[in-house]
């Protein structure tokens, strides 16, 4: 697992960097400094919606009596993609577009979900309740 974050770490920045300069020498420089601000501004307005959203879901599944894990799950994902909205770069941006919108939020839950599940069974997560 850590060489793959590893890998990850090291590959993804230079493919951001190359597609940076393509992008720049195809379209020019101001218009790329353009998109990754208002995919900044853009990604932030859509998590801060998604947020609020979420801890509204997250209220009502409490009040019910009920275990809010699809909204700690939806949060996770909100959380993740705010961050990688962050991060200037057009392959990041794509990935944080798609964990904000819940439309495509939907089947990274279900993998992340069927992850975990993987995971407690075959025991590498421990799950301790009080």
């Amino acid at each position: 697992m850590f060489r793959w974050l590893l890998l990850f770490i090291l590959i993804v920045p230079a493919l951001e960097i190359g597609l940076l300069i393509w992008a720049g020498s195809y379209i020019g420089p101001w218009w790329v400094i353009l998109l990754i601000i208002s995919t900044g501004v853009l990604g932030a307005w859509l998590a801060k919606q998604q947020g609020l959203e979420t801890i509204r879901n997250l209220q009502r599944s409490m009040s019910e009596g009920q275990m809010p894990k699809d909204a700690l799950l939806d949060g996770a994902c909100i959380l993740v993609g705010g961050a990688v909205l962050l991060t200037p770069g057009f392959i990041t941006d794509a990935v944080g577009f798609l964990l904000l919108i819940p439309t495509t939020r939907a089947p990274i839950k279900l993998f992340v979900k069927r992850a975990i599940e993987k995971a407690l069974q075959k025991g590498t997560i421990t799950i301790y309740r009080k």
